[in-house]
This record gives structure tokens, C-alpha cells and sequence, in this order.
């Protein structure tokens, strides 16, 4: 069983840079597709980006450009570097492992959920 855990959330304000980590513990980490998602109260959870083993990402359009994801299989862990951030930012993020191998972001591809962590950008 794959556990995934979350961190690095926090309150900032417009403008500022916030680095998420995701830790995976247990199960297979290096080979899988690993993604970053986001909801915000009262909307459906959104793709962010995702990085395959190979390190090949992908972003989502709202994010493109201020967004990066990295990883380091080493530590079994992924990483969200967000700078620019904005309000409508403000969600909480989870990390998850995609099941196969693709880089696409919809969630019903993703098997394997952290707890997620809060961000709140404020204006």
C-alpha cells in the first residue's frame, strides 16, 4: 500500500513563491507518473501538473509558466515550486501517483491520494 504525504502549504500573499513537498512511503515510487492536483471549496479538484520517471512534465494552462514540478527519486519524493502566486491559487493541493505510465491529468487516472495541503493566497 502506497502512502503519500503532503506538506508545505501555508498562508502567503500575492506575489510570493511556496514549495510543496510529496513523500512517498511504501510501495513502488521511481517508475510511476506522479501528479499534483487542486481543489478549491465548493469546485470539482483540478490537474496542475504531473512528471513522468523520465522527468517529463506537464502543466496545466492556469498554472504554465509559474508552476514547476520536480522530483527526486532518491528520496521518493515530488516537488511544486510556486512562485507568482495569486488568489485564485488558493486551494488544497494533492499529490498523487498515476497508475500507468501517461502524463495526462485527469483524476480518474490516479490510484494513490496524500491528505493534501492548504494555500491560501491572500490579496
Amino acid at each position: 500500500q502506497v502512502q503519500l504525504v503532503d506538506s508545505g502549504g501555508g498562508l502567503v500573499q500575492t506575489g510570493d513563491s511556496l514549495r510543496l513537498s510529496c513523500t512517498a512511503s511504501r510501495g513502488t515510487f521511481s517508475s510511476y507518473t506522479m501528479g499534483w492536483f487542486r481543489q478549491a471549496p465548493g469546485k470539482e479538484r483540478d490537474f496542475v501538473a504531473a512528471i513522468k520517471w523520465s522527468g517529463s512534465t506537464y502543466y496545466a494552462d492556469s498554472v504554465k509558466g509559474r508552476f514547476t514540478i520536480s522530483r527526486d527519486n532518491a528520496k521518493n519524493t515530488v516537488y511544486l515550486q510556486m512562485n507568482s502566486l495569486k488568489p485564485e491559487d488558493t486551494a488544497v493541493y494533492y499529490c498523487a501517483r498515476r497508475r500507468d505510465y501517461g502524463l495526462g491529468g485527469n483524476p480518474s487516472n490516479y490510484d494513490y491520494w496524500g491528505q493534501g495541503t492548504q494555500v491560501t493566497v491572500s490579496s
